[in-house]
């Protein structure tokens, strides 16, 4: 047992290093030096990000969630990358609600504190029009079922056929590397080296040390109902899950082929065991995005789940029922490899840019996100 929690214990120091650079950053600086600039937002906490233009106030309100023991300062790249390229169409605001510790509560609960933060911050922006999440990691997650909280089914006096998030229009749902399957599987966790008797035991003691939020991510809060990820692929009483999602006119899972040992290729890229190729992608799509190697569009499919025939084990069968769930919708995988990169084992916070100054690699996949960004 000690050997096992020493193995869980080292994935969670590596992201308390990257939390801890990212403390002594000492929050945004309200100018970057390109012309970016940047606020606290009253109530609501976080920081919103912009980029001061002689023409009309963006009208499209782009919201960043960090995951597991972050903080608001881990996207700080990407939202200034955002606010220098798209100044007159984005504001961007990075979430600070769940921050810290404060991400060991539960998804539930750090959905519901995600919710109450865009309602403040969408108050105090009345020109607002639009909306687009853009999460890291366990962020995705949270931001699921914040926008199942948020939806707003269609007006039937519009003549809307989706609905809308908080009132407004839902443009792009983004994750990057997020455990959309959970933590459980064989190499979800890929630290855990695919070994099924730590595999096992991380699934018993994730609670230890990740609170709620272990219970969820590792399925075992099972109390009277489903966990609470399969309840998060249907619209469940007042949460319009799946809903909410359909209603975004692109959903994208950005997922590191290898290299990421916190959040394994297949729960970020929403694909079930069977249908993971055998080998890695390693050339690269476009010399612009060198480390993007794979990109389709998956998922609309509306036929009634049936258990793949090679399908033993029950809990397989379970993720087979998450990935079906959230496929009904269409998907956008965009595939993601650094295995030429220097700092290839910490791919989980080189696909966001974390620190810039050591994961200045994965700049492309920020760049990839915005040049496909529908505004």
């Amino acid at each position: 047992m000690v050997v096992i929690f020493f193995l869980l214990a080292i994935p969670l120091l590596i992201l308390v290093q990257s939390f801890w650079f990212a403390r002594k950053r000492k929050g945004m600086p309200e100018d970057s030096g390109n012309g970016v600039r940047s606020s606290a937002v009253a109530n609501g906490g976080g920081t919103t990000v912009w980029r001061p233009s002689a023409s009309a106030a963006p009208d499209h309100l782009v919201v960043m969630v960090n995951g597991i023991l972050g903080s608001v300062t881990d996207w700080k790249f990407g939202a200034e990358q955002f606010a220098r390229m798209l100044p007159d169409k984005v504001v961007v605001h990075c979430s600070e609600r769940n921050v810290s510790t404060l991400t060991l509560d539960g998804i539930d609960v750090m959905g519901e504190r995600l919710a109450e933060e865009v309602e403040e911050v969408i108050t105090q922006m009345p020109g607002v029009r639009k909306i687009s999440f853009v999460a890291h990691s366990l962020g995705g997650l949270v931001a699921r079922y914040a926008i199942g909280r948020l939806y707003r089914p269609p007006s039937s006096e519009k003549g809307s056929h989706e609905g809308t998030i908080c009132g407004l229009e839902a443009m792009n749902f983004i994750t990057v590397a997020t455990p959309h399957l959970g933590s459980r599987g064989y190499k979800q966790v890929p630290f855990l080296f695919g070994v099924a008797v730590f595999e096992r035991a991380a699934c018993q003691m994730s609670h230890w040390i990740f609170g709620r939020t272990g219970r969820h991510l590792f399925l075992t809060d099972c109390e009277g109902e489903p966990p609470l990820l399969q309840r998060m692929v249907a619209d469940c009483g007042d949460l319009h899950f799946m809903s909410a999602l359909r209603a975004f006119r692109r959903r994208v899972a950005y997922a590191n082929v290898n290299y990421d040992h916190i959040v394994g290729w297949r729960t970020a890229s929403i694909r079930c065991n069977h249908e993971l190729p055998k080998e890695h992608w390693e050339d690269s799509l476009n010399e612009k995005y060198p480390h993007i190697v794979h990109e389709e569009v998956v998922g609309g499919c509306t036929e009634r789940y049936e258990p793949s025939s090679c399908i033993n084990d029950e809990f397989d069968m379970l993720e087979d029922r998450l990935a079906y769930g959230l496929l009904r919708v269409p998907w956008e995988r965009v595939d993601v490899s650094f295995h030429t990169s220097k700092w290839r084992f910490v791919a989980h916070s080189l696909i966001q840019v974390k620190i810039p100054s050591v994961h200045s690699e994965g700049v492309d996949c920020i760049m990839h996100i915005i040049d496909n960004f529908i505004c």
